[in-house]
């Protein structure tokens, strides 16, 4: 008889291990912890192996053979075969460059006051429902607030965002049904019009204003006398949206339902709010946004127990990695005072997430406020899965206040 976790197959995964995927990970970590799928691609789920593939220079995030196999030539091609995060040096090098003037500490210090004024009138605003949806109400507002002042996307536009968000990361599940490929499509190429409008006037009107001061920097910036294009502009501003905004909607919500889960580490919060920062690094570890990366071996690779050759294409688990007991004692027990937590769910190595601090910060501010503003915060009825394997969130969340 076949084991489950000799069956196991990335690419056919079903609704019971997207709903929990964490007991199959500690399977196939302990059996099999380089795990090779039926079209050749391996599964990594050991932390040390994981590390190791983010850490290497010779692991390669460039996609345009895949996906032009997977998508075609098509919008959502264009989309991540021209963003930062599936690009390799010299170009990822020249775009992480201009990004990063937007992401210093100095400016996420700045951004601060914005963080804590959305969140205060968010929460005033749900206080006054009562019962509401921790996701749609809330946790999908703020980076949505965030992003869009940054870039400067017109009020009328933001509902919209998140929309586009999920649509687009959608179209990167390990098997995409043809429904979710043509939802990817029409989002990025309804906001890439968008953006072309935005980029256009503020190249002709640049006025140095706090919002739309990102979008601003990118246009006009230089790295080695080289500028982005219209067109790399407009597809780097979309993958700021998706890394900004789908990252800290699910980890506020996923922090909530652990919490929620969780009334003892609940109620350790409520009695010791300084414990906030720790707790959102526990909360990144147990229910990491982004679940399942990738690579391709651009040179030989060793792991601990085995060699994988160039051209190997790499699955790489981050949830079976931050719950590897080798590095987080008993590490499906919750502990919002874990220490050390070398948890990596915004990986490691070059291409460690830009956003990670501007994340933390917005999590920090916005479940410390909820856990000091609703004492009582409960669940209101079933929780809705966001359905991808490659990130883990709710759709649905209602809570109540009451």
């Amino acid at each position: 008889m076949t084991s489950i976790t000799e069956d196991f197959d990335l690419n056919r995964i079903g609704p019971d291990f997207i709903a929990d995927p964490y007991p199959t990970l500690h399977r196939l970590r302990a059996a099999h912890p380089v795990h090779r799928n039926a079209d050749g691609s391996v599964f990594l789920t050991r932390f040390a192996d994981v590390l190791k593939v983010y850490q290497s220079r010779d692991m390669l995030s460039d996609k345009t053979t895949e996906f032009a196999a997977k998508f075609g030539d098509c919008p959502l091609h264009r989309h991540h075969t021209t963003s930062l995060v599936f690009n390799d040096p010299p170009y990822h090098s020249t775009v992480r460059k201009l990004l990063a003037a937007a992401f210093t500490p100095r400016k996420l210090a700045e951004f601060e006051p914005l963080i804590d004024d959305i969140v205060d009138r968010l929460i005033d605003r749900v206080a006054e429902m009562g019962d509401f949806d921790m996701i749609e109400d809330f946790a999908k507002v703020l980076p949505t607030e965030i992003i869009a002042f940054m870039l400067g996307v017109p009020g009328q536009i933001r509902p919209k965002l998140r929309g586009y968000s999920v649509a687009i990361l959608g179209a990167l599940d390990p098997v995409v049904p043809p429904e979710r490929l043509a939802a990817g499509n029409a989002a990025v190429t309804e906001f890439a019009e968008i953006l072309d409008d935005l980029i256009t006037h503020r190249r002709a009107n640049p006025d140095g204003a706090a919002q739309g001061e990102v979008l601003e920097a990118l246009i006009f910036g230089e790295h080695e006398g080289r500028r982005l294009s219209q067109e790399e502009l407009i597809q780097n501003c979309i993958f700021l949206l998706n890394a900004g905004h789908e990252t800290t909607t699910s980890l506020v919500g996923n922090a909530v339902g652990t919490l929620l889960d969780h009334p003892d580490q609940h109620r350790r919060l409520q009695d010791d709010p300084g414990l906030i920062t720790s707790a959102v690094e526990e909360f990144l570890r147990v229910e990491s946004p982004l679940q399942i990366g990738n690579r391709r071996a651009g040179a030989e690779i060793e792991l601990e127990d085995c060699t994988l050759p160039k051209g190997t294409y790499i699955h790489t688990s981050i949830a079976a990695a931050n719950r590897d007991p080798a590095i987080f004692p008993d590490p499906d027990r919750v502990d919002i005072a874990r220490k050390p937590n070398r948890q990596i769910a915004f990986i490691t190595g070059p291409h460690v997430c830009l956003g990670a601090t501007l994340a933390r910060i917005e999590g920090r501010i916005a479940i410390g406020k909820l856990v000091d503003r609703f004492p009582n915060l409960a669940p209101a009825g079933a929780r809705t899965r966001l359905g991808l394997a490659r990130f883990r969130g709710f759709t649905g969340f209602p809570v109540t206040t009451r």
